[in-house]
């Protein structure tokens, strides 16, 4: 507990990327200026983690460790609260409507009735073994009123509410929370990966405008639609680049090591831009012959691979009713946005505009190179939700403690009013009974 209150002493937060391929911890902090400073950067190879579940305890475990190691020593400080990402193909999304009946509909709506609404969401009946992870408001509609962004202040006899939910299984938490203890971490908070990415990548006018974020992770492909500032969409596609790595694997006959430097490499989405195909030679094993394999053939593999993923991102975009909606277009993120000409792919075939999305959009000038690639995505965001998240909550306590002494101050001047009065009534009585004759004496 001594290193949870020196880290809360200096102000630093960190993130938890426990990713398919990868687990990665960023530490840092918000500087003078409103801009996130990273301070500490760790990052190693995942193998407890199957398509963005914790599939293997003590793996994950071992890899987090070494992780947060990297970054303490980076940051020079040890960490212990850590903010968390949860990702995979348990992750679903549904909108449901609050509905508060208010007796006095002349007062004004404050914030408890908004509260209220909301935390009546967490009554619903879900499948045995999910739980909800978000409630995001959507709209509110008073008495006739309907599409409010903000209702505290007005006035109605009835307070609706459209929510988009959030829910994940209960398993797929549990295991999360699990191995961040085991690592001897202390779990601050668990978020779900595509609204941190889409913190440290999207601005807020693209956010207003309408923007479908893509991000492509080792195990699957995260969407999150936004519009007029608003998530109004989350989907999860259960594969992602490590499938990629598969089919070159299984494609040129490598080993899976070999594969993925092959597509990091010299990979490109888009085989027909390719002018120069190089032959590339692949080192034999043990003395065996090397291989050869062309970059267009490579390139071939890929990008049909790449077509089955922007084919089930168009749908989703699609079924949703948003596709017109997206001023913004499309940003795609995560490590396999890496992958050269994937935003010429993605306009050609989808029609919309698309730029490949590092996470600086918040982060302070002097930043680590690597911390600005793509693959870092969800990590900035994590670090940036956790700052976020911790302002509100001392904005809150001190919202909560004025509200306190301004009900105090108007309880004391009821009280005092009250007191006059009964001096006053007191007095007029004495008065009657002393005119009555009732009274002996006045003794006012």
């Amino acid at each position: 507990m001594a290193y949870h209150n020196k880290q809360k002493e200096s102000g630093l937060f960190v993130a938890l990327d426990i990713g398919t391929t990868k687990v990665c911890v960023i530490a840092g902090r918000r500087n003078a200026y409103g801009k996130v400073e990273v301070l500490g950067v760790g990052k190693v190879k995942s193998d407890g983690v199957l398509r963005g579940v914790v599939a293997n305890i003590d793996k994950t475990v071992k890899a987090i460790k070494d992780a947060v190691d990297l970054a303490e020593r980076t940051a020079a400080q040890e960490f212990h609260r850590v903010y968390v990402g949860i990702a995979g193909q348990h992750i679903k999304s549904l909108h449901n409507r609050g509905i508060l009946p208010r007796e006095n509909p002349e007062l004004e709506i404050s914030e408890a009735d908004v509260r209220k609404v909301i935390e009546d969401m967490h009554k619903l009946a879900l499948p045995p073994g999910d739980k909800i992870l978000h409630i995001i408001p959507q709209e509110y509609n008073v008495d006739e009123e309907q599409g409010i962004a903000e209702p505290i202040g007005m006035s109605g006899s009835r307070l609706e509410g459209n929510f988009h939910v959030i829910t994940g299984k209960v398993a797929a938490y549990n295991n999360i929370k699990r191995s961040v203890e085991r690592a001897g971490l202390e779990l601050a908070d668990v978020i779900l990966e595509p609204i941190a990415s889409a913190t440290s990548v999207l601005s807020e006018e693209e956010k207003i405008a309408g923007v479908a974020l893509v991000d492509i992770g080792g195990g699957t492909t995260d969407i999150t639609i936004y519009q007029e500032g608003i998530i109004r969409h989350t989907a999860v596609i259960p594969f992602g680049g490590a499938v990629i790595t598969k089919d070159i694997k299984e494609g040129c006959t490598v080993m899976e090591e070999q594969a993925e430097k092959l597509k990091v490499k010299f990979g490109s989405a888009m085989a027909d831009e390719i002018i120069d195909n190089r032959i590339i030679t692949i080192p034999g094993i043990n003395g065996r012959d090397s291989k050869e394999i062309s970059e267009k053939n490579l390139s071939r593999i890929i990008q049909a691979r790449m077509e089955e993923i922007r084919e089930c991102v168009l749908w989703e975009i699609k079924r949703t009713g948003y596709d017109r909606k997206l001023i913004a277009s499309m940003v795609i993120t995560g490590g396999g946005a890496r992958l050269r000409q994937l935003d010429v792919l993605a306009e050609y075939h989808t029609g919309l505009a698309t730029r490949i999305g590092p996470p600086t959009v918040q982060l302070a000038t002097g930043y680590d190179d690597k911390v600005s690639d793509p693959t870092f995505a969800t990590a900035v965001g994590l670090l940036i939700q956790g700052i976020e998240q911790e302002a509100d909550r001392r904005l809150d306590v001190i919202e909560r403690e004025q509200s306190k002494g301004e009900l105090a101050d108007e309880a004391a001047k009821a009280n005092s009013g009250n007191s006059l009065t009964r001096m006053f009534n007191k007095g007029i009585n004495k008065v009657k009974d002393f005119l009555d004759g009732s009274s002996p004496e006045m003794d006012i």
